[in-house]
């Protein structure tokens, strides 16, 4: 939608026009996959679509969240800001007023909040993030609060957590609030210091594939991931003391990996501590313009997700699969949590035809053979 559209639709829903309208994009993850709430480094960047928040003070005690995505209205009291709701997907915003509240920040006034996103629910590109996000920027303006991006990715990280209740990692929040035109960000999830690193591919576009096989984060098998590596950490404490995974090396990990006596927990701190490696070496490839190397580093991101995290499944290993047959193909690998949504790709320009046509063609046929 356009953004007069947009204002019509808020002045439609609440009779009054919108007296602010904000914007957070979604984000694509170039490499390091589920190294985040591990303590590693990611690789992400911000894309051009993302989530719009229009708003209005309504002189009353309620707020109002509506969405042009989903039918349900929501309305709400003061004193209910605090509290998740059932199964709603105002659960995103509600846990943002909540994160305010809870800093101290008090809620005086009442907003209509009317919201619309053009990132895929459940493509693994952070439509919830992006969310999250825009209502903190909004509310951080609305009430003068200050806050740096720092910060408000981290009210959408706490809101994800207690009110979506998957415990995820910061870097889908740090990216929305935090990414730049035409740069990645390389992110320390530990120190949340990062560097803003140039994304200049000449002859060469980054891809977005989706399965159409939504990636559900609150089914379980995330926080069942989460707490794999925490249990892979206690094991490993009894040798070498460590918070997080992403503090080993490959090399500390291979002279202390046998004190990780279960075999599934095993192969989660496997994958991360070579994940962590990969990006590493990625953001070092880019920097040197070396795509081959990074393409490599992304295929190989995919294998260890596939094969020791097992996060892809077979719609996300068939696009990646099929993606790597095109010559022009410089990597290809699942993005976002996994469980589906999507595939990144790095394809030359005169290849992306090829890969549009042959891609689509070789996953439609083997969904049909389903």
């Amino acid at each position: 939608m356009t953004l007069p559209e947009l204002k019509s639709a808020f002045v439609s829903a609440y009779g009054q026009e919108a007296e602010a309208v904000y914007f957070a994009p979604g984000r694509v993850n170039l490499i390091g996959e589920h190294t985040d709430y591990n303590g590693g480094s990611v690789f992400p960047c911000a894309l051009s679509f993302g989530a719009y928040l229009l708003i209005r003070k309504n002189g009353g005690n309620t707020v109002k969240f509506r969405s042009l995505n989903q039918p349900e209205v929501v309305e709400l009291g003061f004193d209910q800001l605090t509290t998740p709701l059932d199964k709603v997907w105002a659960n995103y915003p509600l846990g943002v007023f909540a994160q305010f509240i809870k800093r101290g920040i008090a809620i005086t006034e009442g907003y209509d909040i009317l919201i619309w996103g053009d990132v895929p629910n459940g493509a693994g590109l952070s439509s919830s993030a992006a969310l999250e996000v825009v209502t903190a920027y909004a509310l951080n303006d609305q009430l003068s609060t200050g806050f740096n991006r720092t910060i408000l990715a981290q009210i959408g990280q706490k809101a994800e957590h207690e009110f979506a209740f998957v415990n995820c990692g910061i870097m889908d929040q740090f990216a929305s609030a935090n990414g730049a035109k035409d740069h990645a960000i390389h992110l320390n999830c530990d120190t949340l210091d990062f560097e803003l690193v140039p994304v200049k591919l000449e002859g060469v576009k980054i891809l977005i594939s989706n399965t159409h096989s939504p990636h559900k984060l609150d089914s379980g098998a995330y926080n069942q991931r989460v707490a794999e590596c925490q249990l892979a950490v206690k094991q490993l404490n009894a040798v070498r003391p460590i918070k997080y995974l992403a503090e080993l090396t490959e090399a500390d990990f291979k002279e202390i990996e046998l004190a990780i006596t279960d075999v599934t927990a095993h192969k989660r701190a496997r994958h991360v501590v070579g994940e962590v490696q990969r990006t590493s070496d990625a953001v070092k490839a880019l920097k040197a313009n070396d795509l081959v190397l990074f393409g490599q580093l992304m295929n190989a991101s995919h294998v260890s997700l596939r094969d020791d995290y097992e996060v892809t499944g077979p719609e996300l290993d068939t696009m990646a699969e099929e993606a790597w047959k095109i010559e022009g193909v410089i990597g290809s690998r699942m993005t976002g949590g996994g469980f589906g949504g999507c595939t990144v790709s790095l394809v030359k320009d005169e290849a992306i035809d090829t890969f549009i046509a042959k891609v689509g063609a070789a996953y439609g046929n083997w969904r049909r053979s389903l």
